[in-house]
Formats: structure tokens, C-alpha cells, sequence
């Protein structure tokens, strides 16, 4: 583990994790990890699975990782990076420990979050964070980067509350870039709270916004009945095919309870195996 680095009252961190495949029992492949740095405040370090974690149990024996938080934030001005290398072959289940809370910090800095992913090939990557919860007066840039080879699979979650209890939240931009083999597969790009001019429309009132992105190599064999198709889930939820073997399901809710609970249902309308599953007891 590393110390982040400093910059006046702010701070600059990089953690970073990266898998790859080896035998196993009986023949079958096991994921192993080849690479885990921690620099304060992203702090990884292996573990169990979690509820609602999908079963990738066909794409083989995953490695388990979370990123806790080792300090309050991100507060207005840090700028932290996280960095995921999902080598052939290899299956890994990203999770979060606790949601992140944004802070506001000096003169109106902005906080940001960079996360640069690469699935290999035969590769899958489930990463499931936890919610972003805009404090009052924070303003943040979140920016995802992701490249998957051809046959890479991926699901991934994002969710924002704006505002803790009785508050009004801060600003936060959401930037999502998806390729598969170089070919754009989601470019997707969401400004929320105080500030933001489209808040409104884009939200209509409700305080919690998420999404889940399902890119299965497998749909992209499938006919075309097979394949995921336009789904209403409730009045401001929807399942979206996307080209190149993939699916969206986004929503709109009041509180982060209910936004978690229409997204696995969600899940649970793409059937398996991205169905949430229950917490499997402890060995």
C-alpha cells in the first residue's frame, strides 16, 4: 500500500487490480490475482460474495475484490483513479464496501473519480459500486473508460442519490465510455443537481438515478427473439437493447431502496445468468 499524495489540502490516489487465469481443481480454470495496490483512500482487498452478485460460475471460478474508503469523500479538489486489468480467461466480481459521499470543498473545487477498465479476451468483469451520494454543495465529475475484447463479458452498476436526508444535493456529472474491439457500445454522458440545467428533465423529481449495463458476447450468437428486448419495468424504469450483444436498464426512483430493488429486477428480466442470486451461506 501507498500514501496519496498530497496537493495543498487535496488529495491525488491511484489503486489498482488486475487477474489472470490458471488451472484449477479438476481441471477447471480459477481466477487468480496478479496484481492488487491500495494507495489511500482506495483501499482493495479480497472477498465474498455479495448479495444480488449475478452467477458468472459459467465463464469460471471468480476472484473477489472490494474498494473500501480509507478517508471521508471524495471532497472537492481530490482526484482519485481506480484501475482494473481483467486478463484472459479470467472472471472478476469488483464490489464496493459502502457508498461514497461527495463533499464540497474549497473556493468550489471539483472532485473527480477516473475508473479504466480492460477485459481480454474471454474475460468478464462484474463491478458493482455502490451509490454516489451528492452531499449539498459538492461538485463532482465521475469518468468511466471501458474496453472490452470481442468475446469480453461485462455487467456494471452506477447509481447517484442526490442529497443525504432532508437535503438538497450537490452536482454531479456522470461520463460512461463502452467499446467493444474498438467500437462504441454506450456513450453515455448525465449532469445531476444543483446546477445542472437538464436536472429536471432528467430526473423529474426523483433523488435516485442508476443504471445497469449487461454486455454478453453470448446474445450476440443468439437469434433474434433470444436477445434482450425493450422492456418497461415501471413508470420510470426501462429495459434498452444496445448493438453488439448488450443491454441497458436504467431508472428513476425516490431513495436508493427502491432504485436497487427495480435494477435487480431488471437483472431478473434479462434472465440467466445475470439474475441476482441470494448470499450463498459461508464454507
Amino acid at each position: 500500500m501507498s500514501t496519496a499524495v498530497a496537493v495543498g489540502t487535496s488529495m491525488r490516489a491511484c489503486a489498482r487490480v488486475a487477474t489472470e487465469s490458471a488451472p484449477g481443481p479438476g481441471g477447471r480454470p480459477r481466477t487468480r490475482i496478479s496484481g492488487l495496490r491500495s494507495q489511500a483512500p482506495l483501499m482493495l482487498f479480497t472477498t465474498r460474495a455479495k448479495e444480488g452478485e449475478p452467477s458468472v460460475a459459467h465463464r469460471g471460478v471468480p476472484a473477489r475484490v472490494s474498494v473500501a474508503a480509507g478517508a471521508a469523500g471524495p471532497i472537492g479538489g481530490d482526484e482519485l483513479r481506480l484501475e482494473v486489468e481483467v486478463g484472459p480467461g479470467s472472471v472478476l466480481v469488483l464490489s464496493e464496501v459502502s457508498p461514497s459521499l461527495l463533499l464540497p470543498g474549497r473556493e468550489g473545487r471539483v472532485s473527480t473519480t477516473r475508473v479504466r477498465i480492460s477485459v481480454a479476451t474471454g474475460g468478464t468483469l462484474v463491478w458493482l459500486p455502490e451509490p454516489l451520494v451528492a452531499a449539498r454543495g459538492c461538485d463532482h465529475l465521475n469518468e468511466v473508460r471501458v474496453d472490452l475484447a470481442d468475446d469480453a463479458a461485462l455487467l456494471m452498476r452506477e447509481e447517484v442519490v442526490l442529497g443525504r436526508h432532508g437535503e438538497t444535493g450537490g452536482r454531479v456529472r456522470l461520463s460512461t465510455r463502452v467499446r467493444r474491439s474498438g467500437r462504441a457500445l454506450l456513450c453515455q454522458d448525465l449532469e445531476l443537481g444543483t446546477g445542472a440545467g437538464r436536472t429536471p428533465v432528467v430526473a423529474h423529481g426523483h433523488r435516485a438515478v442508476g443504471s445497469v449495463l449487461v454486455a454478453d458476447p453470448l446474445w450476440c450468437a443468439q437469434e433474434a427473439r433470444s436477445r434482450p428486448r425493450t422492456r418497461l419495468l415501471s413508470g420510470d424504469a426501462v429495459v434498452t437493447p444496445l448493438p453488439q450483444g448488450a443491454a441497458l436498464i436504467s431508472a428513476l426512483c425516490q431513495d436508493n431502496a427502491s432504485l436497487r430493488d427495480t435494477l435487480r429486477s431488471g437483472l431478473a428480466a434479462l434472465g440467466p445468468p445475470w439474475t441476482p442470486r441470494p448470499v450463498p451461506p459461508p464454507p
